[in-house]
């Protein structure tokens, strides 16, 4: 009995400990990639101490062997209140890894924090990619933003209304230009005009009811101009939470200012499909290797 009994604690303490370490593990993400903090000391507009205060981006390397020096910001999506950092985050830094392409996957900060906080960090993460280039052996020509649903929004944001350099400031990191040289946003929200918009991820960047010059500020397919970066453009005609609509206007505009741009709308697929590889394969699973055709296609990638 004593016996039984000292196996049954000795059973217990291993769950215990196996719980710890599974907690742990889970927030830690993959361990293996490295924390790149934003910002030295509290970055503007904290609020708190916690993980979802600090902005943060995890560097995911590409191979040494297959490295091609360009470098891509991953926003995962969702609606500005939470990350879906397998499908949207992981999931794609490997991808894009396979194809020597460095990553950079994008913790902002989301609600309840609101406009201009996440498109800061955005835009703070392609400068600090750019101003570190030589560091991690990146090209500071060749820096793409891709993002999904609410990250496709924030990807749009930094490239459209993305901030020149300030030689000038005393922070080395805003030097630099946070114009991103190519865009992918996937299945994104884009517009913030009814009835077109995800209403939830208006609410959660803008607040409840939001002043309309901000609303219209914030609708991007009203924002594009000539120095707008080029993009490549996801989504499906199944998609219910964020209407395909929102990449068509969007492509609309960036045609009208001459700006580069491929779109892609595929007949089937739920919203949040990431890579769309999960089971049954739909059609739209074919859009990672039109992405890195375009990419290529542009200039952004040897090949």
């Amino acid at each position: 009995m004593k016996q039984r009994n000292r196996i049954q604690r000795i059973l217990v303490g291993v769950v215990c400990m196996y719980s710890i370490f599974g907690a742990w593990a889970q927030d830690s993400g993959h361990p293996e990639y490295e924390r790149v903090l934003l910002w030295e000391g509290d970055p503007p507009g904290v609020m708190g101490t916690t993980n979802d205060d600090i902005p943060f981006m995890l560097y995911c390397p590409a191979p040494e062997k297959s490295a091609t020096g360009t470098a891509i910001v991953v926003c995962p999506g969702g609606g500005y209140a939470n990350l879906a950092m397998d499908h949207e985050g992981y999931q794609i830094a490997e991808w894009l890894n396979g194809h020597g392409i460095t990553a950079f996957i994008l913790h902002y900060r989301r609600a309840p924090y609101r406009h201009p906080i996440p498109s800061m960090d955005a835009m703070r993460a392609v400068r600090t990619v750019r101003a570190r280039a030589e560091d991690w052996k990146i090209d500071p020509g060749r820096i793409g933003i891709l993002g999904f649903s609410a990250g496709g929004h924030l990807t749009a944001t930094a490239a459209i209304l993305h901030g020149g350099p300030n030689p000038g400031a005393e922070d080395p990191i805003d030097r630099v230009s946070a114009r991103p040289d190519f865009a992918v946003p996937c299945y994104p929200v884009i517009s913030m005009k009814d009835p077109v918009a995800h209403a939830g991820s208006r609410q959660n960047l803008l607040g409840e009811n939001p002043d309309p010059a901000l609303v219209e500020r914030m609708s991007l397919e009203l924002q594009v101009t000539s120095d707008t970066p080029p993009m490549f453009l996801l989504h499906t005609s199944e998609d219910q939470a964020v209407s395909a609509l929102n990449s068509v206007q969007l492509y609309a505009a960036l045609i009208e200012h001459g700006v580069p741009a491929e779109l892609h709308i595929f007949m089937q697929g739920k919203h949040g499909l990431g890579l769309g590889t999960k089971e049954p394969v739909l059609p739209m699973a074919a859009w990672p290797d039109l992405c890195i055709a375009w990419i290529k296609a542009i200039g952004m990638l040897p090949g």
